[in-house]
């Protein structure tokens, strides 16, 4: 190779997610590359080859290092040209000249001094007009030691600076700055404990403040700070000349002294104590007293009923009632609300409201049972997977559905198998659950069809409302009219063609690409051979150093071929290729555009089926063609009206 370059060193900072760097200079040998992370206080830490990085060598272009973990943020990342100092060519007499060993030779030569010019700049030199031939700087050792080397007023150096003098006077600034500094902590701590009795005063005025609110005209809401009020803060109620305590569990204030009102009445109370007073008098009447303390609840009921004067106009029906009142009192009996079912004092017509289903029931000579049919509409169902061995099924079907019908109007089936109910045969039922008399086996699949209890016969078709007034002729059917507001007699549709076709419907594969070891990784797989499907969309996201591409060529341009961009985009900022592959693709393969022999083989086969979709004459709306006919998987004529779809088997069924 040639050394064209001049540089020997490169440096980077870490972002925390950038892993790979690249270096812009040859180097004689991966081993003479030197990595080093330099941390912000200045420690530098030499990384390890494998253990820490891997390298990819591109020749005289330089290379990439990669590391196994992402550098931190804040850390640089230095990566520096190291060549070994050995000789390593050994020329003998008379062989051949070889141009190649003669120039690796020169290379490393020319490495050696680039890093030795790399070395000599970071060191500090003297300008190319001075000389270092000072007396000063070539005197002896004895008469240089203890010295320090130091520029003089003429800006030459010299070594007359004494060191030991120096480190004195710097120990004596250091023992008075240590004095000061003892000086000032004692004056800070004084400092922090006159502010702690400082704030151990305000805080015990805080709350003197808070416990007493002073004078105020009404109650206060809130102490003088506007935080809630405490138990048994005072305050001196103005307005009534009181003193009041606040009563935190009653939230109220209490009156503490007594108010001149209040003193007055005591006084006239005090004066009313006496053998002849009047509350002598209203001692004598204390058993009545005590007898209308006894209905005081009663009224106060009656005074609150505005309308007494019409309570003489209603005196028959009140007299009915009284009549009758032990029918009235046995009305509990009668009707009942509760979530379980009651089991005592029954009788048959009793109510139950059923809060748990939601259901009002009427009880039987054979026990509870729906006033009104539980079933929405004509019919309900059902459907439950089975674990191996279950016998009961109830609660939620897997539709989330509440198990819940008029028992003895459902059709049980186990794999579409009817069971036959009762005592000894397939299976017992109670409304809300299905007892089977053996165990069902592993996802067996038990439906529940439950009918509503009314007969559909005993209504003639012509009390139905929104319909014709008379019946239609033969072998026609009610539908709806063309303004779908009500129903009409029509003709019954003809048959209809239901067409199946099988295609494939293509899905998003994301692939990560990688390098390592000058070869491309496929989700870490070295050179894998890529299957890319028709119809499928592929995204590739490949290192920034590395760009991915596709070519019908092995090894892309750098086999004499191009790249393919058929269905290709490529987004630089994100470093993603994506590719829609469109049908009858070609045979392709991957490849580095930057380094050869990276990549490896992608085909792009034919895949199987996966999805099926239905086609309609749409009663007769829509035409299929007769090629579109003849592309038909299968081919089912049938009345119109049917829905096609896929169950949780796998299986094809068909509901109308």
């Amino acid at each position: 190779m040639t050394v064209s370059s001049l540089s020997v060193k490169n440096s980077y900072n870490g972002d925390n997610s950038t892993t790979s760097f690249a270096y812009t200079f040859p180097i004689h040998s991966v081993n003479e590359l030197t990595v080093i992370l330099r941390a912000a206080n200045g420690t530098e830490t030499i990384q390890t080859l494998t253990t820490h990085y891997s390298i990819v060598d591109n020749g005289a272009a330089g290379g990439q290092v990669n590391f196994v973990t992402a550098p931190a943020t804040g850390v640089a990342v230095v990566l520096l040209r190291d060549t070994n100092l050995t000789q390593e060519t050994d020329y003998i007499s008379n062989d051949p000249f070889p141009a190649e060993t003669h120039e690796a030779a020169l290379d490393k030569l020319t490495l050696q001094q680039q890093e030795l010019q790399e070395e000599l700049n970071r060191a500090i030199k003297i300008s190319r007009s001075n000389d270092i031939a000072s007396s000063e700087i070539t005197q002896t050792a004895s008469t240089r030691a203890g010295k320090l080397l130091a520029f003089d007023a003429n800006g030459d150096l010299e070594v007359s600076l004494d060191a030991s003098s120096i480190a004195t006077n710097a120990t004596a600034a250091a023992n008075s700055a240590t004095a000061a500094a003892a000086s000032q902590t004692a004056a800070e701590t004084a400092k922090t404990a006159a502010e702690t009795a400082k704030t151990a005063a305000e805080s015990l005025l805080d709350n003197f403040d808070d416990r007493f609110l002073g004078a105020k005209t009404s109650d206060p809401t809130v102490d003088n700070d506007g935080n809630a009020l405490q138990d048994a803060t005072l305050y001196y109620d103005t307005t009534n000349d009181v003193m009041k305590v606040y009563d935190l569990s009653g939230t109220q204030w209490r009156q503490i002294q007594l108010s001149n009102a209040d003193q007055a009445n005591v006084n006239l109370v005090a004066g009313q104590i006496s053998p002849t007073n009047n509350i002598s008098t209203v001692a004598a009447q204390n058993a009545n007293l005590t007898t209308l303390a006894g209905i005081d609840s009663e009224i106060t009921t009656l005074a609150g009923i505005s309308g007494l004067s019409s309570l003489a106009a209603a005196h028959a029906a009140v007299t009915n009632v009284n009549n009758n009142l032990s029918g009235v009192n046995s009305f509990s009996d009668r009707y009942r609300i509760s979530a379980t079912a009651p089991t005592t004092s029954l009788d048959v017509g009793d109510l139950w409201m059923d809060t748990t289903n939601n259901e009002l029931k009427v009880y039987k000579a054979s026990g509870w049972a729906a006033a009104g049919s539980t079933v929405n509409g004509t019919a309900a169902r059902f459907r439950f997977v089975a674990t191996a061995g279950q016998t009961v099924f109830t609660g939620n079907d897997v539709n989330s559905q509440n198990l819940n019908f008029d028992s003895g109007f459902a059709d049980i089936y186990l794999n579409g198998v009817k069971l036959i109910s009762g005592v000894g045969n397939d299976y017992t039922e109670n409304g809300t659950s299905i007892t089977l008399s053996s165990g069902a086996a592993l996802n067996d699949q038990l439906v529940v069809v439950a009918y509503g209890t009314f007969q559909l016969a005993n209504i003639s078709i012509n009390d139905l409302t929104d319909t014709p007034s008379a019946i239609g002729s033969a072998g026609q059917a009610l539908v709806v009219n063309s303004n779908g507001n009500a129903l009409t007699y029509s003709n019954a549709s003809s048959a209809e063609v239901y067409g199946f076709e099988k295609y494939y419907s293509g899905s998003t594969i994301n692939i990560t690409v990688t390098a390592s070891g000058g070869v491309f990784l496929i989700d870490g797989v070295a050179q894998q051979t890529l299957n890319l499907y028709e119809g499928n969309t592929y995204v590739f996201s490949y290192p920034s150093g590395h760009p991915f591409a596709l070519s019908t060529t092995a090894n892309g341009s750098h086999g004499g071929g191009s790249e393919y961009t058929t269905g290709v985009t490529r987004d630089t900022s994100a470093n993603t290729l994506t590719y829609v592959v469109p049908s009858s693709a070609p045979q392709l393969y991957y490849y580095c555009t930057s380094h050869s022999n990276m990549g490896g083989t992608a085909n792009t086969p034919v895949p199987a089926n996966n999805s099926l979709r239905v086609v309609t004459t749409n009663q007769g709306a829509d035409n299929i063609s007769a090629t579109e006919y003849d592309s038909f998987s299968d081919v089912l004529f049938s009345a119109s009206g049917f829905v096609f779809s896929l169950n949780a088997s796998g299986r094809l069924i068909a509901t109308i």
